[in-house]
C-alpha cells in the first residue's frame, strides 16, 4: 500500500507530534511537530524535517547546528496521530547540547537534571 501523508491525523493546527529515537540505541532524542509537507520532505530526502511552531517555517534538524538527523525509518502509531521517526543523529539532538531533550527526571517529588551538555 503506498503511503499518502494526508491519511494521517493532524491536530487542529495541522500538525502531528513526531517523537525522534536514536536508531543504534532506542533513545528517545525529542519530539517535535511535522505538518503534511514536513513528512514528505523528510520521507523525500531523507534529512528529518519539522515544522517550527514559533517561527512558523520548515525546519531541517542540523541544517545550521550540523547535529543532523538522517531517517532510518518512520513508523506511524495504531491511531495515525503520531510518529516514530528513528534517526542516526549526529552530535546533540536538544538545543541545550545535550544527546537527548528528556535529561531532567522526577524523582520522589524531585527534578534532577541528569546528563551535561555534549557541546
Amino acid at each position: 500500500m503506498d503511503f499518502d501523508p494526508d491519511t494521517l491525523t493532524y491536530n487542529d493546527a495541522g500538525l502531528i507530534p513526531a517523537i525522534a529515537q536514536d536508531a543504534a540505541t532506542g533513545d528517545v532524542l525529542m519530539m517535535a511537530w511535522m505538518n503534511p509537507e514536513a513528512v514528505k520532505k523528510t520521507l523525500e530526502t531523507g534529512r528529518v524535517t519539522y515544522w517550527s511552531r514559533s517561527r512558523q517555517a520548515f525546519w531541517i534538524k542540523g541544517e545550521t547546528s550540523g547535529h543532523v538527523q538522517e531517517l532510518v525509518e518512520l513508523r506511524i502509531d495504531c491511531d495515525r496521530d503520531c510518529l516514530l521517526v528513528r534517526v542516526n543523529q549526529t552530535g546533540p539532538a536538544c538545543h541545550t547540547g545535550r544527546r537527548s531533550c528528556f535529561y531532567t527526571l522526577v524523582e520522589d517529588g524531585v527534578e534532577r537534571i541528569t546528563a551535561d551538555p555534549m557541546v
